[in-house]
């Protein structure tokens, strides 16, 4: 193979990838996905965290998923009924799932717990606060 070959080769290799990467953060652009600084989440409220954190592997409707990983349903889902597991899962992680909580704030945590156990098919009321999640850090 001649040297300009390869230099051509290298070229649409570049050009590939640069097209690869371009519409994957066109993708994310358009799918509504936000990043947060640093190494905190920046959202506030359960709705957004859910979209921007635990969507991509419980899915839009909480409904789960099965593929790499088995990422169970949290719609209609009885262990959400007691507050402290979906507190506990979400601060120390459980199986597959990391600990996300070290990256959320205690009112974020809270949040995002309420809004799964008031969503999704689930009606569970009585509110985890704040003070419930440091105190199960």
């Amino acid at each position: 193979m001649t040297q300009q070959s390869k230099l051509l080769i290298g070229q649409i290799a570049a050009a590939v990838m640069f097209t690869v990467f371009s519409a994957s953060a066109t993708l994310a652009d358009s799918a509504g996905a936000t990043f947060s600084d640093g190494d905190n989440f920046s959202e506030k409220t359960g709705q957004e965290l859910y979209a921007n954190v635990c969507q991509a592997c419980h899915m839009d409707q909480g409904q789960g998923a099965v593929g790499a990983g088995k990422y169970p349903a949290l719609a209609k889902n009885v262990n959400l009924e007691a507050g402290g597991y979906p507190v506990y899962v979400i601060l120390h992680g459980l199986k597959g799932m990391p600990p996300v909580g070290s990256m959320m704030s205690d009112d974020q945590v809270a949040a995002v717990v309420n809004y799964v156990r008031t969503n999704f098919g689930n009606d569970y009321k009585d509110a985890v606060t704040a003070e419930d999640v440091a105190g199960s850090r």
